[in-house]
């Protein structure tokens, strides 16, 4: 039995490995707030939300589709989907007391363990085939619709009747039934266990029926060696079938397992689906395309972290930047580039997980890979000075580059003067550009910014954070050529009181505002 709930046809594997730059990514991108607002509290949730979200990338739109449709379901019936988990959980919680028989050398031990956990594992199977005949007609996604087929059909109420005799034949109340031959020295060999035969059903028949000539022996209380000599026996002939069951046992525990951490990954879009309804943020299912095709439309686009961290809806951006391989956005202090950069980032990661994205809408072709290159604090230790930690990192990402990859960066290579950062950017860039990387890039670089408008790329576009009259920050980006001044006049004003900063808000915070 497979629950294939985030494949088609493989089962999701929560322990693959992470990408390498997974620790740049969740510091850049602020990953740990999504991961815990997704998992409630819960270790295991949030382990499962980050695997599915830093694995994003190597989903194809097969799977990002199947996946949104199951995802879709989810949410149309959240208490049927939080049942499914809540059972596997208390499912696997409860297989720890039946753990010490299966792990025994005595295949009686063995068998014991096995019989009591597959006596539960009926109960669950029951109860999850019942929650399949009940809700399968309140779910469309192709996912759904195969797991409640599969467990209505080979889950049928004469399936399970007929495992539960097995399983009480199994405790042997009557004794064991065994055959044997006699080998080389007269030594037993060949040990079967035999089905008992089948006991007529009127009682008077088989008190007044004809017995069967057979020959039986009894062991002294006290005989311990015979005791121990009879399990021994009896061990050999009951081998078979305490190694079949317990087989049978770590298949259904691995299905229980595998659906549980299927089923986790949605409990936790749940979480947050529920958590942004609260603010009344909005989140859509976005349009992906293939990565060779390049497009990035959305409007009411935000930084879900942000959201998530002050408890307010924000400002949703809109842009249009189909065609591009290239953004770069300029403008003024503090006027949210920061921010935008990360939404671009969680947008994308969330997509390639199949997960809804916050928007009002998004499209976007898939990326192959996803890199960061933030700005970071002086090296406390002094070992090498920030341009040569950032050009030390910008090679460790050069050399995991490939194409139809995505690369963020923020306010990159200005530990050095104006010139020079601006060459090394220029450089850079138009290195990733022609290996097909598309490159959205945050920057104050006037040189580096002019230079690439002066161009008048096709593939190219440059967004500018807006500055209303006075010094406000409307937190807005829109189209524009980038500026010689980020008007960090502003945040002086501001920080030392003058008149006209008094308006000005030094936060890189987005205010909740609505349209």
């Amino acid at each position: 039995m497979k629950a294939f709930l985030m494949y088609r046809d493989r089962d999701f594997d929560r322990q693959r490995k992470l990408p390498q730059n997974e620790t740049a990514l969740t510091q850049d991108l602020e990953l740990d707030v999504l991961f815990t607002a997704m998992a409630q509290g819960d270790k295991f949730l949030y382990d499962v939300a980050r695997s599915a979200v830093l694995a994003g990338p190597d989903n194809d739109l097969a799977a990002i589709r199947y996946r949104q449709e199951v995802l879709r379901d989810c949410l149309k019936n959240p208490a049927v989907v939080r049942k499914l988990y809540r059972i596997a959980e208390e499912t696997l919680e409860s297989r720890k007391k039946h753990w010490w028989g299966i792990f025994s050398s005595r295949p009686s031990s063995v068998l014991y363990g096995s019989v009591g956990m597959m006596e539960m594992f009926v109960g669950v199977l029951g109860e999850l085939r019942d929650i399949a005949v009940e809700h399968a007609g309140n779910f469309e996604s192709e996912g759904f619709r195969a797991f409640f087929a599969m467990l209505a059909g080979e889950l049928d109420e004469a399936y399970l009747a007929l495992v539960r005799d097995h399983l009480r034949e199994l405790k042997f109340r009557s004794g064991a039934l065994l055959s044997a031959k006699l080998g080389t020295g007269n030594v037993g060999d060949d040990y079967v266990l035999r089905k008992p035969q089948e006991k007529e059903a009127n009682w008077v028949k088989r008190l007044f029926a004809k017995k069967p000539q057979v020959y039986t022996f009894t062991l002294h209380p006290r005989d311990t060696a015979g005791a121990t000599f009879l399990s021994e026996l009896k061990g050999r002939g009951i081998n078979l079938a305490a190694n079949a069951l317990a087989q049978s046992s770590d298949h259904i525990l691995n299905f229980i397992d595998l659906l549980l951490a299927e089923m986790a990954f949605y409990v936790g879009c749940l979480n947050l689906y529920e958590q942004l309804a609260r603010l009344g943020a909005p989140v859509s299912f976005p349009a992906p395309v293939a990565s060779a095709e390049r497009r990035h439309t959305f409007q009411g686009l935000y930084d879900v972290c942000l959201a998530l961290t002050i408890q307010q809806r924000v400002v949703g951006i809109d842009a249009q930047a189909d065609r591009k391989d290239l953004v770069i956005m300029t403008g003024a202090n503090q006027g949210g580039e920061a921010t935008f950069l990360r939404s671009i980032g969680l947008a994308q990661l969330m997509m390639q997980c199949g997960m809804f994205v916050p928007a009002e809408a998004f499209s976007a072709n898939l990326c192959s890979a996803l890199f960061t290159h933030y700005k970071r604090e002086e090296d406390a230790e002094m070992k090498s000075g920030k341009l040569d930690e950032e050009l030390g990192r910008m090679s460790g990402i050069a050399d995991r580059m490939r194409p139809n990859a995505m690369a963020l960066f923020n306010e990159s290579f200005a530990a050095t003067n104006e010139r020079e950062g601006s060459e090394i950017a220029r450089q850079i860039v138009s290195a990733l550009l022609a290996r097909r990387i598309k490159v959205f890039f945050v920057t104050h670089l006037y040189d580096f910014a002019h230079g690439f408008y002066d161009r008048e790329m096709d593939n190219a576009i440059f967004l500018r954070a807006e500055r209303q009259t006075g010094g406000a920050r409307p937190f807005k980006i829109i189209e524009a050529e980038p500026l010689q001044t980020s008007y960090g006049e502003d945040l002086y004003d501001g920080i030392f009181g003058t008149e006209q900063g008094d308006e000005v808000k030094t936060s890189d915070v987005i205010v909740a505002r609505v349209k």
